[in-house]
């Protein structure tokens, strides 16, 4: 008679919150690095529609 193996995965529920921070590290990286490359451009002079 064939026996069958029963496997459960179990996904905790902390893993969501880690992936919502993540998410705002990203998104926290993506503006800081957008901010310092506007205010180098802004400080070297580079001509562009800044005003």
């Amino acid at each position: 008679m064939p026996k069958a193996a029963r496997i459960s995965v179990s996904l905790p529920v902390s893993s969501q919150k880690k992936s919502e921070g993540h998410q705002l590290v990203s998104i926290a990286l993506f503006s800081g690095i957008g901010l310092l490359v506007s205010l180098i451009a802004i400080l070297c002079g580079v001509p562009g529609v800044w005003f």
